[in-house]
């Protein structure tokens, strides 16, 4: 893999000499505190400022304050105008616009396309603080506000958008948002290499249209530079009819691997040929080599072509192999280098080592921020994630390789955590994307560096992979033996077909850092949905629950799993959603949340559903169709079936499974998914209102639940059927009552009422 300079090597920028400030200013009076007449760097962020290495914006300002910068920030500002982006002054270098830690869209909107009634990471959690699209809108102001000063976009908005996009919410494709913002450069991925390289080449004078070797960015170019070789991307992967060419990655001084390229059907056309041939030295080549997607243009009316191009997208995204790409938008290119490099384990102590306040800016007073009060006392310990999921963009935006922090920078962070107000000797999380992927890679550099999979873990473990947890082991037993550390508990994702590689992890995380619920996501339980996923087998959770269940008794601990399902995901049917029902029912769980499938920028499975093709293979127009579920309706229907339990779905669900021949599955026995009647849509809600208390409120709503459906609680109750003697006597006092109401009615004159039909015992 290419060398990299490291992040601690650079020159300091003159204004080092002002020191690092309690917390990077927010106002003109912060500025004159700090003895500052200007602002070096002003960063524009959708979230509020917390200075703590959970949010973007402090990792970046904090980073470019070591670097000698005087750097201010402009915190979810008043995007009707102009005034709130002026109100820091004009920065000397540039400004860098974020919408935050997540995308714009999906912080306002739900998967339903529903405003959202809050947003985490404003003060309060007040929804409205920031824009649609608002690195978009951002950069605009920015440029209004002073014309000449250059916008370096970056974030998870601009990094998952950066290319030509499918956008959900308004159901078609967008130019790339660099284009759309008219910034000047766009950073994606982990920037924080690309931020100072930036930072360091415009303070000493570089114009940033000049700026266009640096990893990890996107620019504006008219055409290809002399000296780069340009490769059609239907050349690597040709959608519609296949014609018999050379591919063009083979080394062609390789006698074996032409062999195998004649076999596949050999050359018909000379003039590919040589386009082959112009790459005696691949290796030495690959730098100057820049693949061609088609045309925002041809993508935008064409979802075959999309989908072609997130498949070589996602082909090009291992640094220690992938190519520059380019992509015609009108007059114009939208170029993108190769992802940054990761970075090495002192370089990630160093980022998260800067001398962060670990709490909001004073200005927000005593309001809280909820995001921030789910992490101030968790430690992110790694970065990215090789598992590939193709609904989520953890490995779009950090990539696949693991970058891993050293025990004794986790351990100092937990010592500074102990400073912060409120502390209680509760560690929340030791995690990051994934939170046993610690360390974890491939036992080969070279191997790593040539690998073009897009999982390590799909369809099985890679022979490759390092599987070994005992450095994570270690780290956890060290950081429970910290004085004044009570317990720590694990809360990011798991990645059980990992953990069962490991038995004395699993033992680990059961006997001391579960509490009580342990989140787990198979996702689904059916083999179509699955592998659109990449997600392996339930048989892989089914594993891990027998060793949870396991070392749990061991321990004497009563713990339970929490799984998490998605609906209405592409490659999703409505047989493989019945399924899923009759295996939560099977097993006893109930979902209370539902999460449907949300078509995020960029992701694999959201290329699937736009196109209804899948860029996991070779996508051509003849390819086989994915099921796609677009329609309100149907998306409802799934989401039923995830709640079979909940009475307001059971007249949806008994439509469709008369319309599916599975009648069989309705009816009043405890075999069936649902029953043959409709309770009254209030029974359930006015019992619990008239026991209105905790308490009441679990009693009745157990009566009546195991009256309507004849099923044991939910797991977050315990999972324990109840007892037959509580059942009987609950049954009981309900009847009793409605035989007293019917002797009271019936004195009074009132017509006798109608008997609802109840689930036999």
């Amino acid at each position: 893999m290419h060398a990299a300079k490291p992040l601690f090597d650079y020159p300091k920028y003159w204004a080092e000499c002002f020191g690092p400030a309690p917390f990077l200013p927010m106002s003109r009076e912060e500025m004159d505190q700090l003895g500052w007449d200007s602002c070096d760097i002003i960063i524009v962020t959708g979230d509020a400022y917390v200075d703590h290495p959970s949010f973007g914006m402090a990792i970046i300002g904090r980073l470019l304050e070591a670097q000698g910068f005087r750097v201010g920030i402009i915190a979810q500002p008043n995007w009707q105008s102009k005034d709130d982006f002026m109100k820091l002054g004009e920065p000397n270098l540039f400004f860098g616009v974020a919408a935050g830690n997540m995308d714009s869209m999906i912080n306002r909107y739900t998967a339903d396309k529903k405003i959202r009634s809050d947003d985490a990471y404003t003060p309060g959690g007040l929804a409205g603080a920031r824009p649609d699209r608002a690195s978009l809108v951002y950069s605009q102001r920015c440029k209004e506000a002073y014309k000449h000063v250059p916008i370096v976009l970056g974030g998870i908005e601009a990094s998952l958008r950066r290319i030509a996009h499918y956008d959900y919410w308004q159901d078609k494709v967008r130019h790339s948002i660099l284009i759309d913002a008219c910034a000047d450069i766009l950073l994606y991925g982990n920037a924080e290499r690309a931020i100072v390289e930036v930072a360091q080449r415009i303070a000493a004078g570089e114009k940033i249209e000049t700026i266009n070797d640096i990893r990890g960015t996107a620019f504006i170019r008219r055409d290809t530079p002399e000296g780069w070789l340009e490769i059609d991307s239907t050349r690597i992967d040709r959608p519609g009819k296949i014609d018999k060419i050379i591919n063009p990655y083979v080394n062609t001084q390789d006698t074996a691997a032409c062999a195998i390229e004649q076999e596949k059907g050999g050359v018909e056309d000379p003039n590919e040929a040589k386009v082959v041939q112009l790459l005696p030295h691949p290796r030495l080549e690959r730098d100057k080599t820049v693949i061609r997607l088609p045309s925002f243009e041809k993508v935008r009316g064409d979802a075959v072509l999309y989908a072609h191009a997130n498949r070589v997208l996602h082909l090009e995204t291992n640094p220690g192999n992938a190519r520059a790409l380019v992509q015609r938008h009108g007059e114009v290119d939208v170029w993108f280098n190769p992802p940054p490099i990761p970075m090495t384990t002192e370089e990630m102590d160093y980022v998260f080592g800067m001398p962060y306040a670990r709490v909001p800016h004073p200005a927000y007073g005593k309001a809280k921020i909820p995001a921030y009060e789910m992490i101030r006392f968790s430690v992110n310990i790694m970065r990215g994630c090789f598992g590939g999921c193709t609904f989520c963009s953890i490995t779009e935006h950090e990539g696949r390789i693991i970058q891993s922090r050293s025990h004794e920078s986790i351990l100092s962070e937990i010592e500074e955590m102990k400073k912060v107000p409120g502390f209680t000797g509760v560690v929340s999380d030791l995690g990051g994307p994934t939170a046993n992927m610690y360390r974890l890679a491939c036992k080969d550099p070279e191997i790593e560096r040539h690998c073009r999979k897009p999982s390590c873990v799909f369809p099985g473990i890679c022979e490759n992979l390092n599987t070994d947890h005992s450095s994570l082991i270690e780290l956890y037993r060290k950081a429970r033996a910290l004085p004044g550390v009570k317990k720590i508990l694990i809360a990011s994702g798991l990645r059980y077909d990992l953990a069962v590689e490991s038995p004395e992890y699993v033992k680990e995380l059961v006997t001391h850092h579960v509490g009580g619920y342990l989140k787990i996501a198979p996702e689904h339980t059916e083999e179509g949905p699955l592998t659109k996923m990449m997600k392996p087998g339930i048989g892989s959770y089914d594993k891990f629950k027998r060793m949870f269940e396991k070392y749990s008794k061991e321990a004497g601990k009563e713990q339970y799993l929490i799984p998490y399902f998605i609906a209405a995901h592409p490659g999703t049917t409505d047989e493989d959603m019945m399924n899923l029902a009759l295996w939560l029912k099977r097993n006893d769980f109930r979902a209370d949340q539902v999460q449907a499938f949300y078509p995020s920028p960029m992701a694999t499975a959201t290329a699937m559903y736009h196109s209804g093709k899948n860029p996991l293979r070779k996508v051509t127009y003849k390819s086989d169709a994915v099921t796609i579920v677009k329609s309100d309706a149907q998306r409802r229907l799934h989401k039923a079936f995830l709640r079979y339990h909940d009475p307001k779905g059971w007249p949806m669900l008994r439509e469709a499974l008369e319309r599916m021949g599975r009648s069989d599955l309705i009816g009043n026995g405890k075999q069936h998914l649902i029953p043959a009647y409709q309770p009254a849509t209030d029974s359930y809600q006015s019992a619990r209102r008239k026991n209105s208390t905790p308490a009441g409120s679990k009693k009745v709503g157990k009566a009546l639940l195991t009256q309507h459906t004849g099923l044991p609680p939910r797991a977050s109750d315990g999972g324990k059927p109840w007892d037959k003697r509580e059942e009987a006597k609950a049954a009981a006092l309900a009847r009793n009552k409605a035989a007293a109401k019917e002797r009271a009615d019936e004195k009074k004159g009132k017509k006798k009422p109608l008997k609802r039909p109840v689930a036999p015992r």
